[in-house]
């Protein structure tokens, strides 16, 4: 037992000097895209600027196309809101509005280097290809949080359609709002959220 709880010991400093080496990889390959465009950036380029050997950057990333999904997993990650138990439709599209809110200034800080990455990936088939299943995930897993999360008979269009909905609003008032924060202050994303409600529901009862 004692040689167990050593070797366990042992072990457990190596997780986290690998996430930390990780960590500081994906934080020097986030500088290197906002100073010089991803298309611009090597694997060899962010080990040195992270103070590595290129052996470990290769031990975590396959490649550039690895590197560039673990940046968006990493600083650019789904929105995630507090909901209270028992919440209604209405409540959750608020609190959804508040999580964006709450999200815009790390948004702000990895903004240049998501859109560069974007921008790098529109022309790389194979790149794109990984971008999409990714992204599929991601609205598979919130349409499965929305069907456990809206109470029955609340929700009137299918949790797959409503998913894409709400990712692409979101994404789209909190590039608007940083580009033009003045056109797009706090009252614009509430109000966003809460119009999609009624929205949806008027058009099911004409469809």
């Amino acid at each position: 037992m004692e040689n167990s709880h050593q070797d366990n010991s042992r072990r457990r400093p190596k997780g986290d000097k690998r996430q930390r080496t990780r960590a500081a990889l994906l934080a020097a390959a986030r500088e290197l895209v906002h100073e010089n465009g991803f298309d611009q950036v090597t694997m060899e380029a962010v080990a040195r600027r992270a103070g590595m050997t290129s052996g470990a950057i290769y031990g975590n990333f396959k490649n550039r196309d690895d590197l560039l999904i673990a940046l968006s997993d990493q600083f650019w990650a789904p929105i995630m809101p507090d909901i209270a138990p028992g919440s209604s439709f209405d409540e959750i599209l608020a609190a959804l509005a508040d999580a964006t809110i709450a999200v815009l200034p790390e948004r702000e800080l990895a903004a240049v280097g998501y859109l560069r990455g974007r921008a790098f990936a529109l022309g790389q088939s194979e790149l794109r290809r990984r971008v999409h299943e990714a992204t599929a995930q991601d609205y598979a897993a919130g349409a499965q949080w929305l069907r456990e999360t809206v109470k029955a008979g609340e929700l009137q269009v299918e949790p797959e359609l409503l998913v894409r909905v709400i990712h692409a609003m979101s994404e789209g008032l909190v590039l608007q709002r940083l580009l033009t924060p003045d056109l797009v202050p706090d009252a614009v994303i509430r109000a966003a959220f809460a119009a999609l409600s009624g929205n949806f529901k008027c058009r099911s009862t004409t469809t």
